[in-house]
């Protein structure tokens, strides 16, 4: 089986290319971006492999069919990226359902922590050596009320460790568990009585800025926002004029709306043409980086894993579990 593995970084390439070798594979690593300019490099090969800034329009679908190719492996557990309807019944699209649910709400938690003590900005001022405390004043998290939009694993990963701080648990889901020991509430509800915010659902056509000018209305004042998930739930120029309402007393950000292009590359020596993403980091109370929440060795090893799992089931005629 030969696959084209498009916007391969170091990090993949030690990952996959054992499994590649134990499975008697071929990957061409290719470190373009899969788009309509690059997709002629798939010619010839059985399967493309895309990450999440990957963008798969329906000329792009029938480009691939007609490039022979038969499967797309998604190296994500998301599948927006994607247009599922043009594929449907002529491309295999399979993704990693699941590849470390923790590791994505520990880091939630880890940017709750860092936006509301603001350890970050304190590791910057003493690196010059200035130790004035002044201006770095946070909340204890201790019986505060979080609000958890989302509780499928990585949800019920954050739930766990919100209670470990002692924390108010109260979240939402369109789906209740009714095996979960957790308090669901309205959306509104969850809006106005939560004072921290954190988002672990999918980005859909009905979860698309579900944080906007409204829903921020329903917020109480000096709330926290944290989104690990999709930049998409969240509209961007809505967050910007409540940031500068002074609505909210934090925001940690992984994720962005417009990240295609920027996210996981080095962009350093660049003007950067996005004005809303060059205004969120000229704020004191905002916290981004650059979609890492997955980014351990464990979640790694399970990413790798799964896609030649699926690669292996494409090719043997084997039960296609992770399928769209």
């Amino acid at each position: 089986m030969k696959i084209a593995f498009y916007s391969t970084k170091p990090y993949d390439k030690i990952w996959f290319a054992p499994l590649a070798e134990q499975y008697g594979y071929i990957i061409d690593f290719l470190e373009s971006p899969c788009r309509p300019s690059s997709i002629q490099l798939a010619r010839g090969f059985d399967a493309i492999c895309i990450f999440v800034n990957d963008t798969i329009t329906a000329p792009m679908i029938d480009e691939l069919c007609n490039l022979g190719v038969k499967a797309i492996l998604l190296r994500s557990a998301g599948f927006n990226h994607v247009d599922l309807n043009a594929a449907k019944d002529r491309l295999h699209v399979l993704r990693v359902p699941s590849y470390s649910p923790d590791a994505v709400a520990e880091y939630a938690m880890a940017l709750l922590l860092t936006v509301n003590r603001c350890t970050h900005r304190a590791y910057s001022r003493t690196r010059d050596f200035n130790m004035s405390i002044n201006g770095l004043m946070g909340q204890n998290l201790c019986e505060r009320t979080i609000g958890i939009i989302g509780t499928g694993k990585i949800g019920q990963c954050m739930i766990h460790i919100c209670r470990g701080f002692n924390m108010n648990v109260i979240a939402y889901d369109p789906y209740p568990n009714s095996a979960l020991d957790v308090k669901y509430v309205t959306l509104e509800d969850l809006f106005s009585q939560s004072h921290i915010i954190t988002l672990h659902c999918p980005l859909t056509k009905e979860t698309e800025h579900l944080v906007n000018a409204q829903t921020i209305q329903m917020m109480q004042d000096n709330v926290y926002l944290i989104n690990t998930s999709r930049g998409g739930l969240i509209h961007t120029e809505d967050l910007i004029d409540a940031l500068v309402n002074r609505k909210f007393a934090g925001v940690g950000l992984d994720v962005y709306e417009e990240e295609e292009g920027i996210f996981y590359e080095d962009r350093s020596n660049d003007i950067i043409p996005d004005e809303n993403l060059v205004r969120l980091t000229s704020f004191p109370n905002v916290l981004i980086t650059s979609h890492m929440g997955f980014f351990t060795q464990e979640a790694m090893k399970a990413i790798a894993e799964v896609t030649m799992e699926n690669a292996h089931a494409i090719k043997n005629n084997l039960e296609l579990k992770n399928a769209l």
